[in-house]
C-alpha cells in the first residue's frame, strides 16, 4: 500500500517546488500542476487522496474549479484552498462549496502540515462513518463462532493479510463471507484505506465497466470503484454474476494493476487489493464456459473457505445469546432469552440462509417481544415450522390401566425428549428435572437406547 497522494496546483514554480519537498519528506507522494487544465489532466493520471488548490491561476480560479469539482459525485477528496491574496468573502465562499479549509500565503509549513493531517485524518472518519452505515452486517468481534473450522479460517486469515494479494472466499449464501473480508481487510497493513463492497449482480447492465474502471467525458473524470478503493480494499460480492466481457477486463487490470477507464486513453496505475467472494463452484463454471479461467487464477491467489452454519452447530446457542446482546446494546430491543428446548430446536435446524437468517431471527423474535424466555413453541412459529407432535401412544393411553399408561406416557415422553435433544441424555435428564443416572435407569427399564435415537437423529440430518 502506498502513502496518501496530494496533488498540488499552484501558478508559482517555487511554491510547487517547495510544497513538494516538504510533503515528499513527510512521505506523501505528491503531483504538480501549473493551473487548472494541467490539474484537470492530472486527475485523469491518478486520483489524489488530497488537493492543495491555489485560488488564484492563469486560466480559473480555484473557487470555480472547486465548484466543477464538487459537482462530480465520485469526487471525494478533500481540498484546501491557498492564497496570497485571499479575502474574508473568498473563504467563505470555498467552505461552501465544500473545501476542508484556508490558507494564506507566505505558508507557515508548521500550519499547513497539521492542515493537511487532519484533513486526510477526516476524510478517513468520513469514510469510515459512510461505511458503517452501509453496513448491514454484525460487526466481527465475537460473532465467529468457536468451532475448529472457524478457528483455522480466523488464523489463515490473520497469517495472510500481510500478503498484499487477492484472495477468493467461497461458501454458501447468508454464511458471512463479507464479514471475513472485513477482518481479511482489518488484519492487514490496509486498514487505514477504504473498504469498499460491490455487489456485482447490482452494476448496470448496460455498462458495468463505467461503475468499476471510470470514465472521461472531456475534462470530466467520474472514478469507479477500483479507483475509490485507492490505498484499500474492493470487496465483490458474486462474482461470478460479473459478465465475461468486464471479467476479461478486470483480469488484466490484476495483471497489469493498471486501468483505462472508459472513453479514456491513458493508462492508470491502481493501488487496491481485491477481495472477491462466491456461492458457486467456479471451477465448475470454468469447465462450462461461464467464467474466465484467467481472472479465477488471478483472485484465486488466497483460497479461503467459509462453512455453512449446519457445519458448526455447536456454535448456535453461544451465537444466539451473542446476537441477543448485540440488539440488546445496539438497538434497544428489549432482552430475552432462548430456553434451552428453543437453543436445541434451532441446533437441530438446518440453516439455509446461514448466519444471515439466524441473525434475522433473533432480530425478528426481540422486535416481537413477548415474554422474557423465548421458548420452542415460538422459535417453531417464527421459523413456521410445525411443532414435533408427541407420540401417539401418549394420546391414547387413556384407555389403559393406570400402570401401563404410565409406562406408555413415560415411554413416549422420553423419546420424544431424546430426539428433540439429539439423543443427550444430560439435557433430558435437565429438562425433566431428575438426576442423570436415574433417568438411565429409567431408559433401561422401558427398553430405550439414547444412542439409537443419537444416531437416527445425525442420519436424518445428513439426508
Amino acid at each position: 500500500m502506498s502513502s496518501a497522494h496530494i496533488l498540488v496546483v499552484d501558478d508559482e514554480p517555487d511554491i510547487r517546488s517547495l510544497l513538494k519537498e516538504i510533503l515528499e519528506d513527510e512521505g506523501f507522494s505528491v503531483s504538480l500542476a501549473e493551473k487548472g487544465q494541467a490539474a484537470r489532466e492530472s486527475l485523469k493520471d491518478r486520483k489524489p487522496d488530497l488537493i492543495l488548490l491555489d485560488i488564484w491561476m492563469p486560466d480559473i480560479d480555484g473557487v470555480s474549479l472547486l465548484k466543477e469539482w464538487k459537482e462530480n459525485e465520485s469526487f471525494d477528496c478533500p481540498v484546501i484552498m491557498i492564497s496570497g491574496h485571499g479575502t474574508v468573502e473568498t473563504a467563505v465562499e470555498a467552505i461552501r462549496i465544500g473545501a476542508y479549509d484556508f490558507i494564506e500565503k507566505p505558508l507557515s509549513i508548521a500550519k499547513l502540515l497539521i492542515t493537511v493531517d487532519r484533513a486526510l485524518e477526516t476524510s478517513s472518519l468520513k469514510r469510515e462513518n459512510i461505511d458503517l452505515k452501509k453496513q448491514k452486517e454484525i460487526p466481527i468481534d465475537q460473532s465467529f463462532g468457536n468451532h475448529p473450522l472457524l478457528i483455522k479460517l480466523k488464523n489463515q486469515i490473520e497469517k495472510v493479510a500481510s500478503h498484499d494479494t487477492s484472495a477468493l472466499i467461497t461458501g454458501p449464501t447468508g454464511s458471512g463471507k463479507e464479514k471475513f473480508a472485513r477482518y481479511l481487510h482489518e488484519c492487514s497493513p490496509r486498514v487505514s484505506g477504504p473498504f469498499i463492497s460491490v455487489n456485482v449482480g447490482g452494476l448496470a447492465r448496460e455498462n458495468p465497466g463505467v461503475e468499476l474502471f471510470g470514465s472521461e467525458k472531456g475534462d470530466e473524470v467520474h472514478f469507479g470503484y477500483l479507483e475509490q478503493a485507492s490505498g484499500g480494499t474492493l470487496f465483490m460480492q458474486d462474482i461470478f454474476d460479473m459478465d465475461l466481457n468486464t471479467q476479461a477486463r478486470l483480469a488484466s487490470a490484476l495483471e497489469q494493476q493498471s486501468i483505462v477507464r472508459v472513453g479514456g486513453h491513458k493508462t492508470v496505475k491502481i493501488d487496491v487489493r481485491i477481495i472477491a467472494s462466491t456461492r458457486h463452484d467456479l471451477q465448475q463454471k470454468i469447465a462450462e464456459g461461464l467464467f474466465r479461467d484467467d481472472l479465477f487464477y488471478a483472485l484465486n491467489v488466497i483460497p479461503l473457505h467459509v462453512p455453512a452454519l449446519k457445519e458448526h452447530a455447536e456454535d448456535i446457542p453461544d451465537l444466539l445469546d451473542h446476537y441477543v446482546q448485540y440488539f440488546v446494546e445496539h438497538e434497544g430491543l428489549p432482552a430475552r432469552k432462548f430456553t434451552t428446548a428453543a437453543k436445541n430446536r434451532l441446533r437441530s435446524y438446518e440453516w439455509p440462509g446461514n448466519i444471515r437468517e439466524l441473525t434475522n431471527l433473533v432480530q425478528r423474535l426481540l422486535i416481537l417481544g413477548g415474554e422474557e424466555e423465548i421458548d420452542l413453541r415460538e422459535v417453531e412459529a417464527a421459523l413456521g415450522l410445525a411443532p414435533a407432535a408427541p407420540p401417539a401412544e401418549i394420546i391414547s393411553g387413556y384407555d389403559f390401566p393406570l400402570r401401563e399408561a404410565r409406562e406408555q406416557f413415560e415411554r413416549g415422553y422420553f423419546e420424544y425428549q431424546l430426539r428433540l435433544n439429539a439423543g443427550n441424555v444430560s439435557k433430558v435428564a435437565s429438562h425433566a428435572g431428575i438426576e442423570r443416572t436415574h433417568l438411565y435407569r429409567k431408559l433401561r427399564a422401558l427398553d430405550i437406547d439414547p444412542k439409537e435415537i443419537a444416531k437416527q437423529f445425525k442420519e436424518k440430518q445428513g439426508q
